[in-house]
């Protein structure tokens, strides 16, 4: 088990800690219709798998921004932003702040992506800040867990990424 602090105290990370050449380990999330998205859904594209703790924070939500903008020059990939914020949250922010280049997708019902993916915060039932891109083979080509929960991924090192995984 990995830890991570969320201002600077200590947490534990709960689930597999994934490296760069892992095959992506499928999940369970919900579409903010309540449907259930897996990782076949992106089948054949790449994917940018920005995970946050609440999408409705000062940082989670410029990261989801960020992401939303990068998503707009890149072709042949799916962005897909994960948190345990309910479906319906993420819907009504999604909407309110004109974000379309993202999927919000939530992992509240069964942690299923925060377990596979090590970034399940076990004292908070959160998930941690983390950064992962999967190729068009479902094969993991980048990775990033945020060490410190309120501090930004690398935007920069991401986007790349997922330019030399298309």
């Amino acid at each position: 088990m990995a830890s991570i602090t969320f201002l600077n105290d200590p947490f534990t990370l709960l689930g597999n800690e994934l490296k760069v050449g892992d095959a992506a380990p499928d999940f369970i999330v919900l579409d903010n219709d309540l449907s259930p998205v897996t990782l076949e859904n992106s089948k054949g594209k790449v994917r940018l798998i920005s995970v946050v703790p609440s999408i409705d924070t000062g940082v989670c939500d410029a990261q989801t921004r960020h992401f939303n903008e990068d998503a707009s020059n890149l072709r042949n990939v799916e962005v897909l932003t994960i948190s345990v914020d309910l479906p319906f949250a993420q819907k009504r922010w999604c909407g309110s702040n004109g974000l379309e280049n993202v999927k919000t997708l939530s992992d509240h019902r069964d942690l299923s992506f925060g377990e596979a993916y090590g970034v399940h915060i076990k004292e908070l039932r959160l998930l941690a800040r983390a950064v992962f891109v999967i190729d068009s083979n479902n094969k993991v080509t980048y990775v990033e867990y945020v060490s410190e929960v309120t501090n930004h991924p690398n935007y920069d090192a991401a986007i790349e990424a997922v330019k030399t995984a298309q």
